[in-house]
């Protein structure tokens, strides 16, 4: 029997070790999901709403056991993982109070003489949710919260590294009074996930990741005719136009870049900086990201903790350094410690040009990538001319063409002006381009899994 371990990435220590399990256990896990399903469907939508409300009350009352174990998988800050936490409960509040009315039946009309219709939003049955390890409860709960307000059941591969926090969610869900087996967690390798994709009672994907890992998800799907929301990758661009207040831009530049330790899907990571400005903003960017206090993740002072893995930290030091090499300018960090644990210094590159992985791609780590734009148009452009979409900011003291840019060129899911955030349960979550496709949260996500049903009356 395979087995793996997990290792706490700000001390090297071993964790727990786990066993896979076989393909026959996975499918077992499917088959009593399944079976779940076909009476959690007969619930009404308020009669789902009480068991949403008491899970949020669940990971409420174990906040601090909860935040503790995120931190010593992953490396995240204790104190981000009190705030995820706390987002996880709003979003299952937020579903429990807002899903009757969103997934409510609606009346129409056909036909010449205005006969009546009926449009109801039936559950189609288990989907198979594929989550990555930045945020390890946010992830899984905005798929989870949405799907069980729907009446869909959800199957959870959760990245390794953090199993013990998705085997303590599936845990807290019980104990809250949700069916044991509506909501499952299993531990597999890529083979039998391709294989769970593939699996008859398995009736949709979704999936975070990186956009490597989505085209192949999304075509095994695809073969399957299985439908998927894909939430891949990044290089969101964050816009200083030359109004900016630079004081704003630096402090949620800054935030916006080392937020979770800089392993954010939707965090900045290009800061195209006119030229009116550049100067002045670089100064003061690079001066702050010069103060970070790097450390243990558990201490409230720190404010950058470690990557999430070895593996990763591997992966980001060899984007800086091929970037380097390449040309690329060091105007802070870009040289690890010498210490225990995966830690990687807050950091600043410029002087960046296409080809480059620090202009091209994304670095899931606290490495910002600074690019000089001509004027605001020349900005624009740039933001635009990637193969990623997901998220993007601008700052600009006038907030109307803020607006109008926002809405009309940034070619990109979400977009914050003169700030920074992650998430909010009620607005819209999700990219295009590479950055996938799909939308959770905002009421959208609880209609992405279900079948529109339109009824014909004479």
């Amino acid at each position: 029997m395979s087995t793996f371990t997990t290792v706490n990435p700000a001390t090297n220590e071993t964790i727990q070790s786990y066993d896979l399990m076989s393909e026959q256990e996975a499918f077992d896990r499917v088959e009593k999901c399944h079976e779940a399903f076909l009476k959690w469907r007969e619930l009404s939508h308020s009669d789902r709403a009480p068991y949403l409300k008491k899970i949020a009350e669940k990971l409420r009352e174990n906040s601090d056991e909860i935040s503790a174990l995120m931190t010593k998988e992953t490396g995240k800050l204790l104190k981000d993982g009190k705030t995820e936490v706390e987002l996880c409960a709003a979003i299952m509040e937020y579903t429990a109070e807002h899903g009757p009315d969103e997934l409510a039946d609606e009346e129409r009309t056909h036909g010449g003489d205005g006969k009546r219709g009926v449009v109801t939003y039936q559950p189609i049955g288990v989907l198979y949710s594929i989550q990555p390890w930045n945020f390890p409860m946010y992830q899984p709960i905005r798929v989870l919260a949405a799907n069980l307000m729907a009446g869909n059941g959800c199957v959870l591969k959760h990245a390794s590294i953090c199993t013990g926090s998705a085997l303590r969610l599936r845990e807290i869900c019980i104990e809250a009074g949700l069916p044991e087996d509506i909501f499952q967690v299993i531990l597999i390798d890529h083979d039998t996930s391709d294989k769970i994709i593939e699996h008859p009672k398995v009736r949709a994907v979704t999936m975070t990741g990186s956009d490597d890992a989505g085209r192949h998800i999304g075509s095994v799907a695809a073969k399957a005719l299985k439908k998927t929301v894909l939430e891949l990758g990044s290089n969101d661009a964050y816009l200083v136009l030359e109004d900016a207040d630079i004081e704003t831009a630096v402090k949620f530049s800054v935030m916006g870049r080392l937020y979770n330790n800089g392993e954010t899907c939707v965090s900045a990571k290009r800061f195209i900086v006119t030229d009116k400005v550049y100067d002045d903003f670089v100064d003061a960017f690079v001066a702050k990201m010069k103060e970070i206090k790097m450390g243990d993740p558990t201490d409230e002072n720190v404010q950058l903790g470690p990557l999430s893995s070895q593996d990763q930290f591997d992966r980001v030091k060899e984007q800086v350094d091929t970037s380097v090499s390449k040309g690329a300018k060091v105007l802070c960090g870009g040289t690890a410690p010498d210490r225990d644990g995966a830690f990687y210094p807050s950091t600043v590159l410029g002087d960046l040009e296409p080809g480059m992985p620090a202009f091209d791609d994304e670095i899931f780590g606290p490495v910002a990538s600074i690019i000089r734009a001509k004027d605001d148009e020349d900005a624009m452009r740039l933001a635009n001319d990637s193969r990623y979409g997901l998220g993007g900011g601008i700052f600009s003291k006038d907030e109307d063409r803020a607006l109008k840019l926002a809405r009309d060129h940034f070619d990109t899911g979400m977009i914050r002006i003169n700030s920074f955030g992650a998430a909010d349960p009620n607005m819209p979550f999700g990219g295009v381009k590479d950055s996938g496709y799909g939308r959770e949260h905002g009421g959208f996500g609880m209609k992405e899994f279900v079948n529109a049903k339109a009824i014909f009356l004479p």
